[in-house]
């Protein structure tokens, strides 16, 4: 019962302006067994959005019995799909929570090299945002905080972290003295 009123995402994808894999998340095994069947998608996904023109704004487009919403900037695609019952408004702020928390952690420099050097803060991006499926968050501030937060050398003195690191690593050295 509580997957049927959760909201469920099946995947996100982050494909090249060639469709190629960037950074790509599954929730759903039953739907895409394999990873060939995981790729077949992806070529559909592309070839059947490539040509529109989603730089401003979210699309939204149905493929078989999925929902889809993408974006596009630079030289990459963003793509967030939940099965054909899915709220498209809910999907669309997933995606657009994950897409501009990206912004933020990439300073604005939202592009292929940008996201592969990065790509640690993105796959840990997506983990804050969706759990199993389930949308965690959607808010980019707090996605961005968030990955920043565990991206942290604690080690470094106090004098070279900003505030918010400052208070994290506070919190941590508060959190472990309470613990012993």
């Amino acid at each position: 019962y509580l997957q049927q009123a959760c909201p469920q995402v099946k995947n996100i994808l982050v494909l090249d302006s060639e469709g190629k894999r960037v950074a790509v998340k599954y929730y759903s095994d039953e739907d895409w067994p394999t990873n060939g069947a995981k790729e077949a998608f992806e070529k559909t996904v592309f070839t059947k959005t490539h040509k529109t023109n989603a730089r401003t704004e979210a699309e939204v487009t149905m493929i078989d019995s999925y929902v889809i919403v993408y974006k596009f900037v630079e030289d990459l695609h963003f793509f967030v799909t939940g099965g054909e019952d899915q709220n498209e408004l809910i999907l669309a702020s997933v995606l657009q929570g994950f897409f501009d928390a990206v912004g933020i952690l990439l300073r604005g420099n939202v592009e292929k090299s940008e996201v592969l050097e990065n790509l640690d803060l993105i796959l840990l991006c997506l983990d804050e945002t969706i759990d199993g499926g389930v949308p965690l968050q959607t808010d980019a501030a707090v996605l961005a905080n968030k990955v920043a937060s565990h991206n942290i050398d604690s080690g470094a003195p106090l004098s070279e972290q900003t505030l918010a690191q400052a208070l994290v690593t506070a919190r941590e050295h508060l959190t472990r003295s309470l613990l012993k």
